[in-house]
């Protein structure tokens, strides 16, 4: 239900995610391959709708460098089996409608609730290898030249890169950069991209530098029109091509767009609505492909601009589509005149970003098998397959859990669930009383068996349901013989949580190889100190005894 309860905020948080969306949008366009009006286009269709009929107030949805990367890997594809763009196009338009319904039917079917269950190295390694395609594909555009449309055929070229490099667009491509790192020490107000789009445009402008602009591969109209026919007319052989790319499209959608609806909620105290959320960034991605629009899902930049500009309800997302809309009518013939190589210098950075540093930092601190599946689904994503990436990453992390488990399974450890305290225990029937009068105060959890990625989400769930109103949180780590890459950043993203909620975290019986795992990725000493480790619950309630009594 849209309402103008919170206009003035939703006004204003959904135009400054326009603002901040319209330089994204017509980078991702140019790097799809179908030109900068293809990415205003999708920015319109998926803000205005995926905001209208989505399931998270804030969203603010458009192109995003994972969906952009997809996406010119199809239009590779299609100009392969028709020969040019816009033979192809009919193929690329109705990929994309199609993975805005195979999205819908995810909504439908509650496909949210199982892609929680994606390993972290999985998701790691994908993202990382989405952001140096991104990097990659925008090496020869910096630098004033025509690129090829694969990593692979890219890296054959580079001795061309040095022959024949326009210095004049290197110059500007680099300001470009210089701009977008420096500008949010000056000002955080104003968007960095924004900023750096307009400077070295008008800088190459009026020194007139010979760089080639967005007019030299294709005018932006300013106006929409339906490709219906241009859909209808696809040769059905490439009916293969076209279920490959939409189902991979219409998986990263949901996934990317189901992130930034977790980091809306934490912004926002709120949670939104998974399978609505599908359904709504479906009907954008279909009504995208429809006007020849790039596919989007939610972006994470301009969901928190758009939140902490004031942004509330759903307004504020459509807002942000409508502002886009606005510009594509009244000053599309100016964005024609930006050059490719400032677009470059914004999408560097920004691939630079998506790459997780954080997992890549840990690589050599964390489970052999872990690193093995980041490491090749990375490989993959950036010089293969991105759908055989992340289906062959997921396999093999589960078949090393299952190994993992079966190996433990004969030192007689079973994996289980998580409970409060043990029943069982003779000892706490004398010696909980403490906890029994202190229990509005205190919550302890007991984790068995492995603290794994198929496990994480209900944790983390589990623990922000019961934490409410505690002033301590005790986790019994005992029983748990192993953690691995997902279960380590979920523990952390946890105690990052309900410490910066003022609820102190003591940890109780734990084993080597968790301990390892703790110290490596520096949550011990960072964000649990030795004096919050305890061998015993004993140990743990004794010290909470005199803590609670001061």
């Amino acid at each position: 239900m849209i309402t103008f309860k919170h206009f003035k905020g939703d006004l204003f948080g959904g135009l400054t995610a326009g603002v901040v969306a319209l330089p994204l949008a017509l980078a991702f366009g140019v790097q799809s391959g179908m030109g900068a009006a293809a990415g205003l286009y999708g920015a319109i269709a998926v803000g205005i709708f995926a905001a209208a009929f989505g399931g998270t107030q804030t969203q603010a949805s458009g192109p995003t460098g994972p969906m952009t990367v997809v996406t010119a890997a199809l239009v590779v594809a299609a100009i392969e089996l028709t020969g040019s763009l816009e033979a192809g196009m009919g193929i690329i338009l109705a990929t994309f409608v199609f993975a805005g319904l195979i999205q819908i039917v995810f909504g439908f079917l509650n496909i949210a609730g199982y892609v929680k269950y994606f390993p972290y190295p999985v998701i790691s390694g994908f993202m990382s290898g989405i952001g140096l395609i991104i990097i990659i594909l925008q090496i020869f555009p910096f630098v004033g030249l025509d690129s090829a449309k694969s990593t692979i055929k890219i890296m054959k070229d580079l001795p061309r890169l040095f022959a024949e490099f326009n210095p004049q667009a290197l110059l500007l491509g680099s300001i470009t950069i210089a701009v977008y790192i420096i500008w949010p020490k000056i000002n955080k107000a104003i968007p960095t991209a924004l900023v750096a789009l307009i400077v070295a445009t008008l800088i190459g402008y009026f020194f007139n530098f010979d760089v080639p602009l967005i007019k030299d591969i294709g005018e932006i109209p300013s106006f929409l029109e339906l490709k219906i026919d241009t859909i209808l007319g696809i040769d059905l052989n490439a009916f293969s091509i076209i279920l490959e790319y939409a189902f991979i499209l219409a998986l990263l959608g949901s996934i990317d767009s189901l992130l930034t609806s977790v980091i809306a909620d934490s912004m926002t105290k709120t949670k939104h609505n998974s399978n609505r959320e599908l359904i709504g960034q479906g009907i954008g991605n279909a009504i995208g492909g429809l006007i020849g629009g790039i596919p989007g899902a939610g972006a994470t930049k301009g969901t928190v601009v758009n939140i902490n500009a004031g942004g509330t309800t759903r307004l504020s997302g459509m807002i942000h589509g409508l502002f886009l809309l606005a510009v594509l009518l009244g000053l599309g013939f100016l964005a024609s005149e930006i050059p490719l190589c400032v677009l470059a210098g914004i999408l560097i950075p920004i691939g630079f970003k998506i790459i997780d540093i954080k997992g890549l930092k840990h690589l050599l601190k964390v489970p052999k098998g872990d690193a093995f599946v980041m490491i090749l689904v990375l490989l993959m994503t950036t010089f293969g397959s991105l759908i055989q990436a992340v289906g062959i990453g997921v396999a093999l992390a589960c078949l090393l859990f299952m190994k993992k488990s079966g190996d433990m399974a004969e030192r007689g450890l079973t994996t289980g669930t998580l409970s409060d305290i043990d029943d069982n225990d003779s000892k706490w029937k004398t010696e909980g009383n403490f906890y029994e009068t202190n229990k509005e105060k205190i919550l302890i959890k007991r984790l068995y068996g492995p603290l794994f990625f198929g496990f994480t989400s209900y944790f983390k769930d589990e623990v922000k349901r019961n934490s409410k109103d505690k002033s301590v949180v005790i986790f019994r780590m005992d029983r748990v013989p192993y953690i691995d890459q997902s279960g380590v950043y979920a523990l952390e993203d946890i105690i990052t949580d309900l410490e910066g909620k003022g609820i102190e975290v003591l940890l109780v019986g734990l084993d080597t190889q968790p301990r390892k795992m703790l110290e490596a990725v520096g949550i011990i000493p960072k964000l649990i100190q030795e004096q919050d480790i305890f061998d015993t619950i004993y140990d743990c309630l004794e010290y909470l005894k005199l803590q609670l009594s001061d």
